[in-house]
């Protein structure tokens, strides 16, 4: 277990912990997590800074035991009804991560949710979780690269050059890599990471379906300063990103003007009903790839003010509101790939 990220590593201590009643030594973790007896130590100390309620405890014979146990006036680790229905849809969240230890976790705890209910409440919370559905169209299926995102994981966690295989959409044949591995972004169902290409001196984004291998090095690179994953996405209406400073304004018919104006489509959106029952859509966006495809699937309901209107016309000379994007982009389009 040694060759585990920090974080799987603690993930797993913890919940050695946490299913012993009577605790663990040191010695016992040492032997059973394969690692030092000062890797141990560490990892329970930060159990205590952040405020996990981790006690050692001296038992017989001076038998030091560490164990997990409720603070002083709380009570037990459980769940009300309602939040058990809530853990039971919540975790279907989870899905982009089906076979990593995170997804195994949340299963394990889930059946433990069931064995505490009475069969009529179990019965009750299946039909009420029925009520809710979540399609899979287009859903990626990470069962298989749960071992594959383990590793990123740790490359991202100890910040090691990583080389990774990847076949994109446009290659006929997988090509090699090195990356810094700075993240990971879950977008439309699929998971995609963020790092440094050294070779092209830019930051890209793999879709981690078509990562066939990873290897970690062990050669550590340096983090750019000031990176924020959040921030590095703040303008990309998705997972496309630039380095433009582009406005879009488009006007929507009537007919999906109130479709448009439920939706949350970006943090900068600023939308604007009209007189007429038209909407006015505005974006401060770094790229549009992903804008365009979306403006296009309205069809005639959709305008496109700025950056530039762009309307074509069709055989018969008649403006179509289908309009296509055009407009200056940075010295350094960065898409996904």
């Amino acid at each position: 277990m040694s060759g585990q990220s920090p974080l799987v590593r603690q993930w797993i201590l913890l919940r050695t912990l946490s299913g012993r009643a009577n605790g663990a030594t040191v010695k016992a973790l040492v032997r059973e997590m394969g690692v030092s007896e000062k890797t141990v130590r560490r990892d329970l100390e930060t159990f205590e800074k952040v405020g996990f309620p981790l006690q050692e405890e001296v038992g017989e014979h001076g038998r030091k035991a560490w164990r997990v146990q409720s603070a002083p006036g709380q009570p037990g680790l459980s769940f009300a009804f309602d939040e058990a229905i809530a853990l039971y849809l919540g975790r279907r969240l989870l899905e982009p991560l089906a076979g990593t230890v995170f997804w195994e976790a949340a299963q394990r705890a889930f059946r433990k949710i069931r064995t505490m209910l009475s069969p009529g409440a179990l019965k009750y919370l299946e039909r009420f979780g029925a009520v809710f559905h979540q399609t899979l169209v287009g859903a990626s299926d990470y069962s298989k690269k749960g071992e594959l995102i383990d590793q990123l994981v740790m490359a991202m966690e100890e910040r090691r050059i990583t080389h990774i295989t990847y076949q994109s959409l446009q290659a006929t044949e997988a090509v090699t890599y090195d990356v810094y591995p700075l993240g990971m972004v879950s977008h439309g169902r699929s998971l995609y990471l963020v790092g440094w290409a050294p070779r092209h001196e830019r930051t890209q984004h793999w879709k981690i379906d078509r990562i066939e291998e990873v290897e970690v090095t062990p050669l550590q690179f340096q983090q750019p300063e000031g990176f924020d994953l959040r921030q590095h996405l703040a303008k990309s209406f998705g997972i496309f990103h630039g380095e433009g400073e582009i406005h879009v304004k488009v006007r929507f018919s009537p007919t999906v003007a109130r479709y448009v104006q439920e939706g949350r489509w970006h943090e900068t959106q600023r939308l604007t009903r009209q007189p007429d029952g038209s909407l006015l859509a505005e974006f401060d966006l770094s790229a549009i790839e992903e804008i365009k495809h979306w403006i296009l699937s309205f069809g005639k309901e959709a305008e496109v003010l700025e950056p530039e209107r762009a309307a074509r016309r069709d055989g018969r000379g008649t403006e179509s509101y289908g309009a296509r994007l055009h407009a200056r982009r940075g010295p350094r389009e960065m898409n996904r790939q």
